[in-house]
């Protein structure tokens, strides 16, 4: 399905007050806070693990190493974001130690006595099946605000149905905000009202909004909130940004780009994982609602594939194209240059779905899938996709998807220009370094052997090219990166990086 945001949304994480309520793991709450978000789970007996951790973990030890500091031990922790602490109890200490449980208390870290009957690996499991079942729940949620979206686009007043059925989804205020007036201030739609077109009337207690107010539904946020919510809503209009978020005194705040200046503007009380997908569903509904002109099959077709019909059905044969972009301007300007009003503010950057063949637009990198029929969409997207990424590595304007395989998906001229440019700062010892340890999956210690240098001069080597290269080694998208462009600098023949 192609057009609107309808991927998964982030998996939510677990509540730690969860898996204390699971009888069959048993956990116990012995230090720290009670509450906390876990999003994963990891085990190591290292007497410094906070390397290796992402943040957010439940980090499983049972204490093996001797001679380790509780203080240092769990200052690093938190100071790596690890959301709680497991000890498991037996066969190396009976009872966790005091020290550990005082460090936890001091640092807020909450700390949990994993018994000796439940195994570390039984611990992860529960993680994994409460995440799954959240997942399920978010989807469903998703899934079913989606419906009822399009629902409401299709009654007598769409706009004030879209933003009525949006704020009820998402528990909060949301407003069509018109484009600006010469940044005169208009004053905001009162609580649970909406305009008749124009700007909305002062409400007791509203504040000032850069953007008229075409239509709102729900309570409408202070005036700190509606003001923070006007400067997200300046970004977006402008064409700086397609979505912008902030969070004002816990009211979480967002506006979406929504077409021709207009913004979709949110205060809501609380964030989920699958809060964008829906808001952005109903941001291209109101592209389509308030377009200049009649958006016509097109829009037809948007409203049937949003309710789970079938692309094949909803849709002329095409052929169609799926493009990604990105860029400074106007989507909805982009979408109009590509002629069509199939568009989705996604991320940091707009897909769209044209049956015109796109060509390069001022502004903007492409990605441009093959031609495809509507049940090959899925496959389209994709495409766009990594040809978005050729076109950004090679600084071009437009990328096509080439057929033929994994070897035709990267220029090896571009790949090898690409590299040079990126390991420019690196001299040779710093990247046959980084070679070998990415090579080595970033064992310092088999990196050493391989190089016949001491493991400390692989860790000062590797982190001096984080520092030159100014990025983050850990990230596995990183190191994926830089392992492509040392193997193109590596093809002295320019053959093609596989």
């Amino acid at each position: 399905m192609y057009g609107v945001s309808m991927e998964a949304p982030p998996t939510p994480p677990v509540p730690l007050a969860a898996l204390l309520a699971d009888r069959e793991l048993g956990l116990r709450h012995l230090a720290g806070p009670a509450e906390a978000d876990v999003h994963g789970v990891h085990a190591s007996e290292m007497a410094d693990p906070s390397p290796y951790l992402l943040g957010g973990e439940l980090l499983l030890t049972a204490g093996a190493e001797p001679g380790v500091d509780p203080e240092g031990y769990v200052a690093g922790l938190v100071a790596a974001g690890a959301a709680a602490l497991g000890f498991g109890v037996a066969p190396v200490h009976e009872e966790v130690p005091a020290a550990l449980a005082a460090a936890c208390a001091r640092y807020g870290l909450p700390l949990l006595e994993v018994p000796p009957r439940t195994p570390f690996t039984a611990v992860a499991r529960g993680v994994w099946r409460l995440m799954a079942q959240a997942r399920t729940r978010e989807l469903r949620r998703v899934t079913e605000a989606q419906q009822s979206l399009a629902a409401a686009a299709a009654r007598p007043e769409p706009v004030a149905a879209v933003l009525s059925r949006l704020a009820a989804s998402l528990g909060g205020w949301t407003a069509l905000l018109a484009p600006g007036r010469g940044g005169a201030a208009e004053p905001a739609a009162g609580p649970g009202r909406a305009a008749d077109g124009g700007a909305g009337r002062a409400a007791p207690g509203s504040a000032p909004a850069p953007h008229p107010v075409r239509a709102a539904a729900g309570a409408a946020p202070g005036e700190a909130a509606l003001t923070a919510v006007g400067t997200l809503a300046e970004r977006v209009a402008s064409g700086a940004a397609a979505t912008a978020t902030d969070t004002l005194g816990g009211t979480h705040l967002a506006a979406y780009a929504v077409g021709g200046g207009q913004v979709l503007a949110l205060a809501t009380p609380a964030r989920a994982p699958g809060d964008h997908t829906i808001a952005s569903v109903a941001a291209v509904l109101l592209s389509l609602l308030t377009a200049p002109r009649p958006a016509g099959d097109e829009a037809a077709a948007l409203t049937r594939l949003l309710l789970g019909g079938d692309p094949a059905s909803a849709l002329a044969p095409g052929p169609w194209y799926a493009v990604h972009a990105r860029g400074a301007g106007d989507p909805r300007a982009l979408a109009a240059a590509l002629g069509t009003v199939l568009l989705d503010p996604h991320g940091d950057g707009v897909r769209l779905l044209t049956d015109r063949e796109p060509a390069p637009q001022p502004g903007w990198r492409l990605g441009v899938s093959a031609p495809a029929a509507p049940a090959d969409l899925p496959t389209a997207g994709t495409q766009a996709g990594r040809a978005l990424e050729r076109a950004e590595a090679a600084r071009t304007p437009l990328a096509r998807h080439s057929p033929g395989g994994l070897a035709t998906l990267l220029d090896p001229a571009e790949a090898r220009a690409h590299a040079e440019a990126l390991l420019a700062p690196l001299n040779r010892p710093h990247r046959d370094t980084l070679r070998a340890w990415l090579a080595h999956h970033g064992s310092w210690d088999r990196t050493a052997v391989a190089l016949g240098v001491h493991r400390n001069t692989v860790r000062q080597r590797v982190s001096r090219c984080a520092a030159l290269l100014a990025t983050d080694l850990d990230d596995p998208d990183t190191r994926m990166e830089l392992w492509f462009a040392l193997r193109a600098l590596d093809s002295g023949d320019n053959s093609p990086v596989t």
